[in-house]
Parts: structure tokens; C-alpha cells; sequence
């Protein structure tokens, strides 16, 4: 019996090698394919627990930040700067705030224009008695004030006009009614004690005056009652110390105040308003 071969029928050893060849390329693709359908965040959170776990790349927390050095600081140089759209804000905003301030000026300036030429009707209309110095109209910011002493309006203690004052009333109300804004009437006294059998005390008496000078204005029919308030201040607001004849009886007085702040205000912006659209 012929003997067989060495060898005759064993792997050639190329086919070895191209067998591991073979392995490793699958190995290969199959790790890009697990890669390609990974959860990449899950992927990421295992790889530092694993790290951590063999002892690679332990957190160990540092007491000071490392500090460094860049070239970026070292090299830097500052180019010109660009306008950005927060300065076109800025600048926008610094322009509307100029026109609403110029708008605000010329409408006080119109105010003002207005409440002068208000407060010079009110004094031609009382002209007499404002020469005689019983009466003073002045201006308090925008409202007109007439201040009227107690001389020649009222008896002492007594809430009757007398003839002269009915006059003066009658001339002030003709000169208000086509005015705008709202009438106060404030009456004032000294502090005398007074004690009778229609008036209490100076409350009563500042009060029932003030309220018998918006009855003598209300007999004009063209002021509107609802534009008049009354009051009764008796010694609470003096003009001078209550401590002479003279002095007392300079804070026995009446005074009206012609509120004309938001009417005249009202007037001005429809005038500019109008004037706007013509």
C-alpha cells in the first residue's frame, strides 16, 4: 500500500492569512455599523463611566482654576468697531426722546401763552377794583388766582355781600363763564373767635362765604354750576401772622382760583392737532 503524502490535503497556509484578513474586515464593519446607530449621548455617558471605573480620566476636583496663557490675548489687535443694531436703537431711541421733548416744550410754551392771556382778561374785567386795592389777581403755576380782601365784601362777622362786591361778582362772572377750566372758592378768616347765633365758629362763617360768592356767580346762567367747588378754611391758612389789625385782616379774605392746567392743555393739542392736519 503506496504511502500518502505529507501535507496532501491540509489548508494552504495563504488561506490562513486571508481567513484572519477576512475576520478583521468583518470585525470592522461591524464596529462602523454599531457606531452609525448609536445613541451618541448614551454612547458618551457609558465611555465615562467605564472610564472612571478602570481609572481613566478620574474627576478630582481642583481648589484653584488653572490659569493659562493664549495667543489670541498676546496677538490681539482691536480693528475698527462696526455699528451694531443695539446703537441704531440707542441712537433712535436718543432721537425720539429729542422730538417729545421739543413737542412738551412748545406745548407749555402755548400753555403758558394762553393762561397769561386768560389771567390778563380777568384783570381788565375787575380793572376798578383791582386800582382801588381791594382785589390781586396773580398767577399760581397754571391756575389764575383772585384774591379778594374783606374789606368792602363783607360786613365783620356777616356772610352778606354788600352792594359793591355784588358788582365786582357780577363783572367776575361775566369774564369766567366763557373761560375754560374748573372755579374753586376758598373763604378764609383770622383766628378772632367768633360765637352767634348763625356762625359757630370761623368754619361756619368761611364757609357760608364762600358759598354766597358761588351763588352771586351762579345768577350769571351761562357758568356752569358744575365747574365750581366751595370751601371753608376759617384761620388754617394765613397769609401773615395773626399778631396785628393789619395782618388779620389781611387773612380775612376770599379767594377764586381758576384752574386751567388740563383744560388749556386740552385746548393746545387740538389746535396743534388740527393745525397738523391742515
Amino acid at each position: 500500500m503506496p504511502k500518502r503524502k505529507s501535507g496532501g490535503g491540509s489548508i494552504p497556509p495563504w488561506m490562513v492569512t486571508y481567513a484572519d484578513l477576512m475576520s478583521l474586515l468583518l470585525c470592522f464593519f461591524v464596529l462602523l455599523l454599531s457606531f452609525a446607530e448609536i445613541d451618541l449621548v448614551r454612547f458618551k455617558q457609558l465611555a465615562g463611566e467605564m472610564s472612571e471605573a478602570f481609572g481613566v480620566q478620574r474627576q478630582v476636583p481642583a481648589e484653584t482654576i488653572p490659569m493659562g496663557t493664549s495667543a489670541v490675548f498676546d496677538r490681539f489687535s482691536p480693528a475698527e468697531p462696526q455699528p451694531t443694531l443695539r446703537d441704531e436703537v440707542r441712537q433712535t431711541t436718543t432721537q425720539e426722546r429729542l422730538r417729545h421733548d421739543t413737542f412738551r416744550e412748545q406745548v407749555q410754551t402755548r400753555m403758558d401763552q394762553r393762561i397769561d392771556a386768560l389771567k390778563l382778561k380777568v384783570e381788565e374785567a375787575l380793572r376798578s377794583a383791582i386800582d382801588e386795592g381791594g382785589v390781586r389777581v396773580e398767577r399760581d403755576g397754571a391756575n389764575v388766582l383772585i384774591r379778594i380782601d374783606e374789606q368792602g365784601t363783607f360786613p365783620s362777622g356777616s356772610a352778606e355781600v354788600t352792594s359793591d362786591f355784588i358788582a365786582l361778582l357780577q363783572a367776575l362772572s361775566d369774564a369766567l363763564s366763557p373761560m375754560p377750566g374748573e372755579i374753586a372758592i376758598d373763604g378764609h378768616t383770622d383766628n378772632v373767635p367768633i360765637r352767634s347765633s348763625r356762625f359757630r365758629s370761623n368754619w361756619d362763617l368761611s364757609a357760608m362765604r364762600s358759598a354766597t360768592v358761588a351763588n352771586r356767580l351762579l345768577e350769571n346762567p351761562g357758568l356752569d354750576p358744575t365747574r365750581l367747588t366751595v370751601m371753608g378754611h376759617a384761620d388754617t391758612r394765613p397769609l401773615a401772622p395773626n399778631d396785628s389789625e393789619m395782618a388779620r385782616a389781611l387773612n380775612r379774605r376770599v379767594e377764586i382760583t381758576l384752574q386751567l392746567g388740563p383744560a388749556v392743555e386740552r385746548e393746545v393739542l387740538s389746535a396743534m392737532a388740527l393745525s397738523a392736519v391742515q
